[in-house]
């Protein structure tokens, strides 16, 4: 009998173990569906998605919000990674052959160039700023690791849409331009069409004034897109002719991280 009661004891102990913390859980329920999404989140949307009231999720968010795991946007109420979730995700991300690969490439384009490189991937709510190498004069624009490019107002977020499958960005894209025309979405896709065949892009003055930038992308064996390489500089400085010196040492760096790729 004693041997009997000490089974049921350990059972119920190890059915205690598996049971785990809920409150845990329900977290990593939130942050799974950030994860997910293709845009910022609601509270009624996460809630849904936890399988909570909007009361108790929004109880969870607050905390969620002060570890930096979650961040809420104060202007649209939505949410989205914070970020500490960022720099868990770098943590990968330095298991990913082409980010290392890119980093000391990047890091001797930003020093032979003399602007400011980014490298850009693919994320939930589209690319995403890894790694930013800032050039020695000030650049009067707010970029860093973990800014998410727009789709359509910036180099990088149309070297992005090129490139990458139209179901990766479209809702995400018709989300910053909720009031898009049929004929200004055949004028967008127009301009990808026209960036596949250049194999680069550049906004002069947008979408901050001042400030210009060339985009390329960074292309596996296969034609899949790795990274986005952005140079920006200020207008007056930075020449962002198809032909110049900047534009040719930013394809031939990412010629470079391609190649290193197809010897990995």
């Amino acid at each position: 009998m004693a041997a009997a009661g000490r089974k049921t004891a350990q059972a119920e102990g190890e059915e205690k173990v598996q049971r785990g913390i809920q409150s845990v859980e329900v977290a990593g329920r939130f942050l799974c569906a950030l994860a997910a999404g293709r845009a910022p989140m609601t509270l009624a949307e996460l809630a849904d998605a936890a399988q909570l009231a909007p009361a108790q999720a929004h109880a969870y968010l607050v905390s969620l919000t002060r570890l930096g795991l979650i961040k809420r946007d104060h202007l649209s109420g939505r949410y989205e990674p914070g970020p500490l979730s960022l720099q868990l995700g770098m943590l990968h991300l330095d298991s990913d052959p082409a980010y290392r690969a890119a980093v000391p490439r990047v890091d001797e384009l930003a020093e032979a160039t003399g602007f400011s490189v980014a490298i850009s991937i693919a994320g939930p709510h589209g690319p995403a700023i890894v790694r930013y190498v800032p050039a020695a004069a000030p650049l009067h624009v707010n970029l860093h690791v973990g800014t998410v490019m727009a789709l359509a107002a910036t180099a990088t977020g149309r070297v992005y849409c090129a490139f990458e499958p139209r179901t990766r960005w479209d809702a995400i894209w018709r989300q910053q331009q909720p009031h898009v025309t049929a004929a200004a979405a055949a004028g967008f896709d127009d301009t990808l069409q026209a960036i596949r065949a250049r194999g680069m892009e550049r906004s002069i003055d947008t979408p901050s004034p001042a400030v210009s930038s060339l985009s390329v992308p960074v292309l596996d064996t296969d034609g899949t897109l790795r990274l986005v390489l952005t140079v920006v500089g200020s207008t007056g400085t930075i020449d962002v002719d198809w032909q110049g010196p900047v534009a040719k040492a930013l394809q031939a760096t990412a010629r470079a991280i391609s190649a290193d790729l197809g010897q990995a």
